[in-house]
Protein backbone atom coordinates (compact mmCIF):
# COMPACT_ATOMS: atom_id res chain seq x y z
CA UNK A 1 0.00 0.00 0.00
CA UNK A 2 1.16 3.10 -0.87
CA UNK A 3 2.83 5.59 2.17
CA UNK A 4 3.07 9.38 2.26
CA UNK A 5 5.56 11.21 1.48
CA UNK A 6 5.89 15.11 1.13
CA UNK A 7 3.24 17.83 1.45
CA UNK A 8 2.66 18.71 -2.50
CA UNK A 9 0.00 21.17 -2.13
CA UNK A 10 -2.61 22.76 -0.07
CA UNK A 11 -6.46 23.84 -0.93
CA UNK A 12 -8.59 25.29 0.82
CA UNK A 13 -10.54 22.29 1.82
CA UNK A 14 -7.45 20.08 1.56
CA UNK A 15 -3.74 19.30 1.83
CA UNK A 16 -2.03 17.02 -1.17
CA UNK A 17 0.73 14.43 -0.08
CA UNK A 18 2.51 12.69 -2.23
CA UNK A 19 3.09 9.00 -1.89
CA UNK A 20 6.48 6.42 -2.72
CA UNK A 21 3.96 5.79 -5.80
CA UNK A 22 4.51 8.32 -8.47
CA UNK A 23 0.75 7.40 -9.99
CA UNK A 24 -0.90 7.70 -5.97
CA UNK A 25 -2.03 11.11 -3.71
CA UNK A 26 -3.01 10.96 -0.45
CA UNK A 27 -5.66 14.10 0.16
CA UNK A 28 -6.34 14.81 4.02
CA UNK A 29 -9.39 16.73 4.60
CA UNK A 30 -9.39 19.72 6.54
CA UNK A 31 -12.26 22.05 9.16
CA UNK A 32 -11.32 24.73 7.38
CA UNK A 33 -13.86 26.55 5.25
CA UNK A 34 -13.88 29.80 2.91
CA UNK A 35 -16.76 31.61 0.51
CA UNK A 36 -16.92 33.89 -2.17
CA UNK A 37 -13.48 32.99 -3.20
CA UNK A 38 -11.94 33.09 0.12
CA UNK A 39 -12.78 36.57 1.31
CA UNK A 40 -14.71 34.46 4.14
CA UNK A 41 -13.35 32.31 6.40
CA UNK A 42 -13.80 29.91 9.20
CA UNK A 43 -14.15 26.51 10.23
CA UNK A 44 -16.52 23.84 10.66
CA UNK A 45 -15.80 21.24 13.28
CA UNK A 46 -15.68 17.60 12.23
CA UNK A 47 -16.07 18.64 8.47
CA UNK A 48 -12.47 16.85 7.50
CA UNK A 49 -13.67 13.94 8.72
CA UNK A 50 -17.60 14.16 7.59
CA UNK A 51 -17.07 15.26 3.66
CA UNK A 52 -14.28 12.20 3.53
CA UNK A 53 -16.61 9.69 5.07
CA UNK A 54 -19.59 11.12 2.21
CA UNK A 55 -17.08 12.01 -0.63
CA UNK A 56 -16.24 7.62 -0.21
CA UNK A 57 -19.56 6.27 -0.24
CA UNK A 58 -20.64 8.85 -3.46
CA UNK A 59 -17.45 7.66 -4.93
CA UNK A 60 -18.13 4.19 -4.50
CA UNK A 61 -21.67 4.30 -5.75
CA UNK A 62 -20.34 5.81 -8.76
CA UNK A 63 -17.90 3.03 -9.21
CA UNK A 64 -20.87 0.23 -8.93
CA UNK A 65 -22.75 2.54 -11.34
CA UNK A 66 -19.97 2.27 -13.98
CA UNK A 67 -18.37 5.65 -13.29
CA UNK A 68 -14.75 6.03 -13.13
CA UNK A 69 -12.99 8.25 -10.13
CA UNK A 70 -9.91 8.94 -8.90
CA UNK A 71 -11.21 7.55 -5.62
CA UNK A 72 -9.16 3.80 -4.27
CA UNK A 73 -10.08 3.69 -0.87
CA UNK A 74 -9.84 5.64 2.38
CA UNK A 75 -6.83 5.68 4.73
CA UNK A 76 -8.38 6.60 7.76
CA UNK A 77 -10.67 9.18 9.11
CA UNK A 78 -8.68 12.50 7.70
CA UNK A 79 -7.29 11.00 4.75
CA UNK A 80 -8.20 9.73 0.99
CA UNK A 81 -5.64 7.60 -1.30
CA UNK A 82 -6.33 8.27 -4.73
CA UNK A 83 -5.10 8.26 -8.28
CA UNK A 84 -2.94 11.08 -9.05
CA UNK A 85 -4.23 13.33 -11.63
CA UNK A 86 -3.29 16.04 -13.85
CA UNK A 87 -6.16 18.42 -12.74
CA UNK A 88 -8.17 20.25 -16.26
CA UNK A 89 -9.00 23.58 -14.73
CA UNK A 90 -12.37 23.80 -15.37
CA UNK A 91 -14.83 23.68 -12.99
CA UNK A 92 -17.82 21.69 -14.09
CA UNK A 93 -21.36 22.39 -12.89
CA UNK A 94 -24.86 20.73 -13.48
CA UNK A 95 -28.49 22.26 -11.73
CA UNK A 96 -31.26 20.72 -11.79
CA UNK A 97 -33.07 23.87 -9.76
CA UNK A 98 -32.57 27.13 -10.05
CA UNK A 99 -30.25 29.23 -6.84
CA UNK A 100 -26.90 30.85 -6.56
CA UNK A 101 -25.56 32.67 -9.78
CA UNK A 102 -28.01 30.92 -12.06
CA UNK A 103 -31.02 33.13 -9.65
CA UNK A 104 -28.83 36.10 -10.31
CA UNK A 105 -27.96 35.85 -13.64
CA UNK A 106 -31.38 34.64 -15.04
CA UNK A 107 -33.71 36.60 -12.99
CA UNK A 108 -35.65 33.21 -12.04
CA UNK A 109 -36.80 32.76 -8.72
CA UNK A 110 -34.90 30.10 -6.37
CA UNK A 111 -36.12 26.53 -6.08
CA UNK A 112 -37.50 27.09 -9.60
CA UNK A 113 -36.93 23.01 -10.85
CA UNK A 114 -35.06 23.21 -14.58
CA UNK A 115 -37.12 21.14 -17.12
CA UNK A 116 -33.42 19.74 -17.71
CA UNK A 117 -30.33 19.70 -16.39
CA UNK A 118 -28.33 22.29 -17.49
CA UNK A 119 -23.90 21.86 -17.35
CA UNK A 120 -21.93 25.03 -16.97
CA UNK A 121 -17.82 25.35 -17.15
CA UNK A 122 -16.03 28.01 -15.19
CA UNK A 123 -12.11 28.13 -15.13
CA UNK A 124 -10.83 27.39 -11.96
CA UNK A 125 -8.79 30.44 -11.03
CA UNK A 126 -9.43 32.41 -7.50
CA UNK A 127 -7.66 35.26 -8.41
CA UNK A 128 -10.48 35.80 -11.48
CA UNK A 129 -13.38 34.70 -9.30
CA UNK A 130 -13.72 31.29 -11.38
CA UNK A 131 -15.21 32.92 -14.66
CA UNK A 132 -17.92 31.55 -16.25
CA UNK A 133 -16.42 30.09 -19.85
CA UNK A 134 -17.61 28.35 -23.00
CA UNK A 135 -16.05 25.69 -25.20
CA UNK A 136 -14.33 28.03 -27.87
CA UNK A 137 -12.48 29.46 -24.19
CA UNK A 138 -11.80 25.77 -23.27
CA UNK A 139 -10.12 24.80 -27.01
CA UNK A 140 -8.49 28.33 -28.13
CA UNK A 141 -6.43 28.60 -24.48
CA UNK A 142 -5.88 24.58 -24.68
CA UNK A 143 -7.21 23.77 -21.01
CA UNK A 144 -9.07 20.87 -23.02
CA UNK A 145 -9.97 19.16 -26.62
CA UNK A 146 -13.13 18.70 -28.02
CA UNK A 147 -12.91 14.98 -26.89
CA UNK A 148 -12.17 15.91 -23.56
CA UNK A 149 -14.89 17.99 -23.21
CA UNK A 150 -17.46 15.89 -24.50
CA UNK A 151 -15.99 13.69 -22.01
CA UNK A 152 -16.64 16.00 -18.82
CA UNK A 153 -20.61 16.51 -19.82
CA UNK A 154 -21.07 12.92 -20.84
CA UNK A 155 -19.78 11.96 -16.97
CA UNK A 156 -21.08 14.93 -15.42
CA UNK A 157 -24.96 14.03 -16.55
CA UNK A 158 -23.93 10.38 -15.79
CA UNK A 159 -22.90 11.46 -12.41
CA UNK A 160 -25.98 13.27 -12.29
CA UNK A 161 -28.06 10.72 -12.82
CA UNK A 162 -27.28 8.59 -10.45
CA UNK A 163 -26.92 10.88 -7.87
CA UNK A 164 -29.97 13.01 -8.02
CA UNK A 165 -32.42 9.61 -7.27
CA UNK A 166 -29.88 8.12 -5.11
CA UNK A 167 -30.58 11.63 -2.90
CA UNK A 168 -34.15 12.09 -3.53
CA UNK A 169 -34.36 8.17 -1.56
CA UNK A 170 -32.91 9.46 1.50
CA UNK A 171 -35.35 12.82 1.39
CA UNK A 172 -32.65 15.10 0.15
CA UNK A 173 -33.16 17.67 -3.48
CA UNK A 174 -30.02 17.92 -5.18
CA UNK A 175 -30.04 21.18 -6.20
CA UNK A 176 -26.69 21.95 -8.38
CA UNK A 177 -22.90 20.34 -8.00
CA UNK A 178 -19.32 21.20 -8.59
CA UNK A 179 -16.76 18.69 -10.01
CA UNK A 180 -13.39 18.51 -11.24
CA UNK A 181 -11.99 16.18 -13.45
CA UNK A 182 -8.34 15.40 -14.43
CA UNK A 183 -6.25 12.72 -16.60
CA UNK A 184 -4.17 9.82 -15.50
CA UNK A 185 -0.88 9.22 -16.64
CA UNK A 186 -1.81 7.29 -19.22
CA UNK A 187 -4.12 10.07 -20.78
CA UNK A 188 -7.70 8.73 -19.31
CA UNK A 189 -9.89 11.62 -17.96
CA UNK A 190 -11.43 10.82 -14.40
CA UNK A 191 -14.03 12.45 -11.98
CA UNK A 192 -11.40 13.59 -9.21
CA UNK A 193 -11.85 15.79 -5.96
CA UNK A 194 -14.65 15.56 -3.46
CA UNK A 195 -18.61 15.50 -3.30
CA UNK A 196 -19.37 16.72 -0.31
CA UNK A 197 -21.66 19.55 1.30
CA UNK A 198 -18.30 22.18 0.29
CA UNK A 199 -18.78 21.36 -3.07
CA UNK A 200 -23.12 20.23 -3.64
CA UNK A 201 -26.33 22.13 -2.85
CA UNK A 202 -28.31 19.26 -0.72
CA UNK A 203 -32.11 20.79 0.34
CA UNK A 204 -34.34 18.63 2.32
CA UNK A 205 -37.21 17.78 0.33
CA UNK A 206 -39.78 18.60 2.21
CA UNK A 207 -38.41 21.72 4.03
CA UNK A 208 -36.07 22.77 1.57
CA UNK A 209 -33.79 23.54 4.81
CA UNK A 210 -30.37 24.08 3.25
CA UNK A 211 -28.15 21.02 4.33
CA UNK A 212 -24.51 22.41 2.87
CA UNK A 213 -22.42 25.00 2.81
CA UNK A 214 -24.83 27.74 2.33
CA UNK A 215 -25.16 27.95 5.55
CA UNK A 216 -21.73 28.92 6.28
CA UNK A 217 -21.95 31.10 3.40
CA UNK A 218 -24.77 32.95 4.20
CA UNK A 219 -24.57 32.59 8.29
CA UNK A 220 -27.30 30.71 8.14
CA UNK A 221 -26.70 28.84 11.69
CA UNK A 222 -26.27 24.99 12.24
CA UNK A 223 -23.60 24.50 9.46
CA UNK A 224 -22.23 21.46 11.43
CA UNK A 225 -25.66 20.04 12.35
CA UNK A 226 -26.40 20.48 8.47
CA UNK A 227 -22.86 18.33 7.52
CA UNK A 228 -23.86 15.41 10.30
CA UNK A 229 -27.35 15.54 8.45
CA UNK A 230 -26.15 14.43 5.09
CA UNK A 231 -23.11 11.77 6.17
CA UNK A 232 -26.02 10.27 8.28
CA UNK A 233 -28.38 10.33 5.21
CA UNK A 234 -26.46 9.55 2.82
CA UNK A 235 -24.14 6.33 4.85
CA UNK A 236 -27.71 4.76 6.53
Amino acid sequence: MPEKTDLIGEGKAKKIYATDDPTKLIFYFKDDATAFNAQKKGSIESKGELNLLISARLFRLLESEGIDTHFIEEKNEREMLVERLEIIPIETVVRNIVCGSLQKRTGHPEGEELVRPIVEFYYKSDELGDPMINDDHCLVFDWATHGELEEIRHQAHAVNTVLKPFMAERGILLVDFKLEFGRTHDGRVLLGDEICPDTCRFWDSKTHKKLDKDRFRHDLGDVEGAYQEIARRVTN
